[in-house]
């Protein structure tokens, strides 16, 4: 589970944001949050709007900009043809806006869950280089905090129970600690636990990437293609079934519909189907995946090219925990207005990103948005109307309308 993630300086993000799952001290929907053993209470869902440029996709790829700067060191170094994980290496750029930004470091900083703990790493990156890396434990069972480890340059500090493992001299400064450790140290206990989350709790998905919009491996599993199925026909897509033929290459996997029209049985390959199908098939089985084990899914632009009502069924399943009963976690940009409102979200499941004059990004949600009288957002507002209004700073429309008369004339 994700708890909270934090960047500076990250392409249009110069100053400090902070996306937080942890839900907010509000009184709405408390039966659709994710409630841990020890108490704390965590958002199933977070939605980010905003106008076209204004950094949304930025937040989210600063995520996976993390993830990649960790787990690619992994796979170069792995020996197997199938690496369980193949990220797209994601160059870390600074805000480019202001010459003291650009020769400042990149700095993350993330709080995420397993089973048995919670941890908390920073990195802070220049010109791919690591300046800053730190890693924290608090153990469920106990409550207990230990800092692992603390690096800064080339110098490291291994603590509590990494004290013991030893760092070669001459350590890469653009390899991260965590990864060198789970290059080296890929059986310890703690390590497996933190990599296997990067590697298997959070998973990221982008539509402008043909290669992940087809990447259908995960419904060869029984268990989850039974599950893509029934969910296809909640949503009649008229689709009684659907096979996946043998990988050509890695990167061509064919599959093939049936559909049953007066009886008769007929197949047709995926590219014949609707655009808004085949985006179903490329995302239906990562929203199982994600609900079926419990796991972290970041998706840019979930709205496009699937109906609204498609779009509040998938929200709803990961608020209703008879379904999510593993906290899953969706995470996403939209524009999509449909859904924008009190009866599908809670206020701290919004969140708005706009740039100010400086082209900086800024996030926040509507849990914490005050107008300039001071005054929250009532529980009860028409989120979707006050937001066209530009009531909530993200002004979904341009700032200039082209006069298409003077520009003709």
């Amino acid at each position: 589970m994700l708890s909270q993630f934090t960047v500076k300086n990250y392409k249009s993000i110069r100053d400090e944001i902070t996306l937080d799952m942890q839900a907010a001290a509000i009184s709405e929907h408390m039966d659709k949050i994710i409630r841990e053993k020890n108490r704390e209470l965590f958002l199933p869902v977070s939605v980010i709007y905003g106008p076209n440029g204004g950094g949304k996709s930025n937040v989210l790829e600063a995520i996976h900009a993390l993830a990649s700067k960790i787990l690619s060191p992994l796979c170069a170094a792995c020996s197997k043809n199938d690496c369980a994980y193949r990220p797209k290496k994601l160059p870390i750029e600074p805000f480019a806006f202001e010459e003291e930004s650009r020769n400042m470091p990149t700095e993350f900083e993330m709080f995420f869950r397993t089973v048995t703990a919670e941890y908390r790493y920073i990195l802070h990156i220049k010109k791919e280089s690591v300046l800053y890396e730190s890693l924290d434990r608090v153990k469920m069972e106990t409550g207990r905090r230990s800092a692992l480890f603390v690096r800064e340059r080339d110098q490291v500090d291994l603590k509590g129970p990494f004290a013991k493992l030893k760092i070669s001299e001459g350590l890469s400064e653009t390899l991260p600690l965590l990864s060198y450790l789970g290059i080296t140290y890929n059986k310890n206990e703690i390590v497996h636990d933190i990599l296997n989350w990067f590697e298997k709790s959070i998973d990221f998905l982008n539509y402008g990437s043909p290669y992940q919009e087809m990447r259908m491996a995960i419904a060869k599993s029984d268990e989850i293609k039974e599950y893509v199925l029934k969910m296809i026909q909640e949503m009649d897509l008229d689709i009684e079934n659907f096979r996946i033929a043998e990988e050509k290459d890695e990167d061509t996997i064919e599959v093939y519909t049936e559909h049953i029209v007066n009886g008769r049985s007929t197949e047709l390959t995926l590219s014949e189907e609707s655009s808004g199908t085949r985006k179903l098939f490329g995302l239906l089985p990562y929203i199982v995946n994600s609900l079926y084990y419990g796991t972290t899914l970041v998706i840019d632009e979930l709205d496009a090219k699937i109906h609204p009502l498609l779009l509040k069924h998938i929200i709803a399943m990961y608020t209703d925990m008879s379904i999510n009963r593993r906290g899953g976690q969706l995470i996403f940009t939209s524009h999509d207005l449909t859904t924008m409102n009190n009866d599908v979200y809670r206020r701290d499941e919004i969140w708005f990103a706009a740039k100010g004059r400086d082209q900086n990004t800024g996030l926040y949600s509507l849990a914490e948005f005050k107008d300039d009288n001071g005054a929250s957002v009532r529980k009860d507002a028409k989120y979707d109307k006050q937001y066209l209004e530009g009531k909530y700073g993200a002004d979904p429309y341009l700032q200039r309308i082209i006069d298409w008369g003077k520009v003709n004339g």
